[in-house]
């Protein structure tokens, strides 16, 4: 059984279930990915973490892509001429900011989609796999990532210059920290305990530098690449709020029900800011 569900967050197709629309804060930035344009890290959550849950029985794949509908916001060079190392890093490439990063076809990268609600009184196992946030050429890598309460997070510098990795979460027991990392080779491991959607992670030395977390309490979530693709994998059949995020653009959701041995396609698109 194949189930096919498209979501339109504009105005002729509302009545779909689109919530809590467009929204959300951040750097500056709209790219067009091509020959000439800065590609978004692959994320490490970009699929189900494998192991994280033991699923018995059926499972469900959920996949789909993230259109933005509309001419994206122009893209905004980065200014690096306040670090040598990173204006070196990118002397043949200049950076630009990675708020909204599209490729030709619209599609929308670095959408963080998890399950919202569903999932209520099951519990899954923490993964000890950390999830890895890097700081690569004066950039974090990956922009967006999703992990586990209490699973490790694994901060790299993989930069000859000093970073400070500064996280500011808001939820009561996930505590902020502030790194200095003033090598290359450097790494430090923290946690975040509780769920919360999304958690900036900002560079105190170079302000054009920042990631988002979204701390999930299952397995259940992943991050578009490059061509606006998602996908969920080993979900058990049942009825769950998809939600979908985007720094620039806010939250979408959209319920469905899901049978056994079902595969499920879940269209997301976002309009442009005057489109």
């Amino acid at each position: 059984m194949k189930t096919v569900v498209h979501l339109a967050c504009v105005a002729l197709v509302a009545a779909l279930g689109c919530s809590r629309g467009n929204g959300g804060g951040g750097a500056e930035h709209s790219q067009k990915a091509g020959a000439d344009a800065a590609k978004p890290a692959d994320s490490p959550a970009g699929e189900t973490p494998s192991g994280s849950a033991a699923a018995s029985g059926p499972t469900v794949a959920l996949s789909g892509k993230i259109h933005l509908i509309g001419e994206p916001p122009a893209p905004t060079p980065l200014k690096l001429d306040s670090d040598a190392h990173c204006a070196s890093a990118h002397a043949d490439s200049p950076p630009v900011t990675e708020e909204v990063v599209v490729d030709a076809a619209g599609m929308l990268a670095n959408v963080f989609v998890y399950i919202s609600s569903g999932l209520e009184g099951k519990s899954f196992t923490t993964p000890t796999t950390p999830a890895m946030l890097d700081q690569k050429g004066c950039m974090y890598m990956p922009h967006v990532l999703g992990m586990m309460p209490n699973q490790p997070l694994k901060v790299l510098n993989s930069d000859a210059t000093l970073h400070n990795v500064h996280s500011h979460p808001k939820v009561d027991g996930n505590k902020e920290f502030n790194l200095a990392m003033p090598r290359a080779g450097g790494e430090s491991t923290r946690t975040f305990t509780k769920p919360e959607i999304m958690i900036p992670v900002r560079c105190d030395v170079h302000p054009w530098m920042v990631s988002y977390i979204g701390v999930v309490e299952h397995p259940f979530y992943a991050v578009t690449d490059r061509s606006g693709t998602f996908k969920i994998t080993n979900l058990p059949p049942g009825t769950y709020t998809l939600e979908a995020w985007h720094e620039k653009y806010g939250v979408q959701t959209q319920t469905i029900t899901v049978g056994e041995a079902s595969t499920v396609e879940i269209d997301f698109s976002y309009q442009a800011a005057g489109s």
